[in-house]
C-alpha cells in the first residue's frame, strides 16, 4: 500500500562476546574465583590477558554467565569457590605485595603450601607486624576494605618519649597533616617504660602510615606496630607466621550484622570485660535455684479508664486509720485478756466449757429460772 514503510531488518549483532544484561560483570567473577582483585582484573583484561569463549576482551564492560568460557592467560577459570577467610600474624620484614620491585620477600612467600591463592585485606607496612586477614574471595576482601564498613582495628604502640594526655588529646579529635585530614583516633596511654612508653590506638580508616606519621606530629617516634584486631578477628594466641582459618559459621555470623560497629567492643561479662567474647552475644539469664526461671508473660496494655472516679485496686491493702490517743494501750490490753481468759462452764451442761471468752465483748447472761 502506498506511504506504509516496510519494516527495517534487525541489525547484526556485532562480532565478538555478545554483550547482556543477564549474569556478572567479568572483572567479578574473575575476583570471586580468587584469579585477582576486580581492580586487578580490570587491568588483566585491558591488557588483552583475559578471553571469553575463545576471543579476547579489552573492555571489563562485559557480563557473562555460567555457560561462558573464560580463559587468563589461556589457564581455563573455574567455578568460584566459597568465600574463605584466614588470620595470619604477619611478621615484621615482609611486603603485603603480590610482588615487589626491589625483590623483599612478600608475606606470600610465606604462606604453607597448601593455602589456596589468596589476597590480603588492606595491608601493613614492612615495619609493622600483626593481624592480616587473608580471603580467596575479591568480593569479600573488597567488602572489608570499604570505609563504610566502619570496623575498628586496634593496634599496640610502642614509641619513643613519654607522652602526656594533653599531648595525645589532637590525635582523638583529629589532626591535618600536609593538607590530609586524619580522622580522630582512639588513643590510651597504656604505660610507661623507661623511655618509651606503650599506647593503644584505634582506627576505622587505613592511610597510608597514618598511625606513624600521626606520632611524629605530636613528637614521639613509633619503635613497634602491632595489629592486635580487625573489627570482630582478633590476633589471640597467633605466633608470627601461623595462619588460622575463620570457621565458616564464624564468617557468615559476622557477615550477616548490619549496622553494627561495637562489635569490635567486647560486650561485658557478669566478671566484667572478655577479651574473647564474640561481638553480638547475649548473656544468658542468671538463674538462682535449680529450677529454671519461669519466663514471663508478655506485658499486656492496660485497658483504657473511664472519665471519672479512679478504680480500686483489689490487691491493694486500704490505708490504715491513725489511732487516737490511748487507743493502742487499749487494743493491748483487750487483746491480752482474750488469749489469757480461762473457759466458762456452761450453765445447762457443766461438763461443757462455753465458748465465750472470759471478759470478752458481747458475755452471754445466765438462763432466767423457770416459773412454776
Amino acid at each position: 500500500m502506498a506511504g506504509k514503510e516496510k519494516p527495517k531488518a534487525p541489525r547484526k549483532p556485532p562480532a565478538g562476546p555478545e554483550k547482556t544484561t543477564e549474569g556478572e560483570r567479568i572483572a567479578k567473577v574473575l575476583s570471586r574465583a580468587g584469579i585477582a582483585s576486580r581492580r586487578e582484573a580490570e587491568r588483566l583484561i585491558e591488557l588483552g590477558e583475559v578471553s571469553v569463549n575463545g576471543k579476547v576482551i579489552t573492555s571489563p564492560a562485559l557480563n557473562v554467565t555460567a555457560a561462558d568460557k573464560i580463559t587468563v592467560r589461556g589457564e581455563p577459570v573455574g567455578a568460584p569457590e566459597p568465600a574463605r577467610l584466614w588470620l595470619y600474624y604477619k611478621p615484621e620484614g615482609l611486603v603485603t605485595s603480590a610482588s615487589d620491585e626491589k625483590g623483599r620477600d612478600t608475606v606470600f612467600d610465606h604462606l604453607p603450601e597448601d593455602m589456596p591463592r589468596v589476597m590480603s585485606v588492606g595491608r601493613l607496612d614492612l615495619n609493622s607486624e600483626g593481624l592480616l586477614l587473608l580471603t580467596n574471595d575479591g568480593a569479600l576482601k573488597r567488602r572489608l576494605e570499604l570505609p563504610s564498613t566502619g570496623w575498628l582495628r586496634k593496634y599496640r604502640v610502642r614509641v619513643k618519649g613519654n607522652p602526656t594526655e594533653p599531648e595525645i588529646e589532637p590525635l582523638r579529635k583529629g589532626i591535618t597533616i600536609d593538607g590530609e585530614r586524619f580522622q580522630p583516633m582512639e588513643v590510651k596511654i597504656d604505660r610507661h617504660q623507661g623511655a618509651n612508653a606503650w599506647l593503644t590506638v584505634g582506627l576505622r580508616e587505613g592511610r597510608n602510615r597514618e598511625i606513624r606519621r600521626a606520632m611524629d606530629h605530636i613528637g614521639v617516634t613509633v619503635n613497634r606496630l602491632i595489629r592486635v584486631s580487625y573489627g570482630p578477628f582478633r590476633l589471640n594466641e597467633l605466633e608470627p607466621g601461623q595462619v588460622e582459618e575463620v570457621r565458616p559459621k564464624v564468617l557468615r555470623e559476622q557477615l550477616g550484622m548490619t549496622g553494627e560497629t561495637e562489635v569490635e567492643t567486647p560486650r561485658p561479662t557478669r566478671s566484667g570485660p572478655r577479651g574473647d567474647a564474640r561481638p553480638g552475644a547475649k548473656l544468658a539469664p542468671r538463674q538462682t535455684g535449680s529450677k529454671p526461671a519461669a519466663q514471663k508473660p508478655a506485658a499486656q496494655k492496660p485497658a483504657p479508664r473511664k472519665a471519672g472516679k479512679p478504680e480500686a485496686d483489689a490487691t491493694a491493702r486500704p490505708p490504715k486509720r491513725p489511732l487516737k490517743p490511748g487507743a493502742g494501750l487499749k487494743t493491748l490490753s483487750d487483746s491480752w485478756q482474750k488469749a489469757t481468759a480461762r473457759p466458762k462452764r456452761d450453765a445447762a451442761d457443766p461438763s461443757r466449757p462455753s465458748t465465750t471468752p472470759r471478759g470478752g465483748a458481747g458475755r452471754s447472761r445466765p438462763p432466767a429460772p423457770r416459773k412454776g
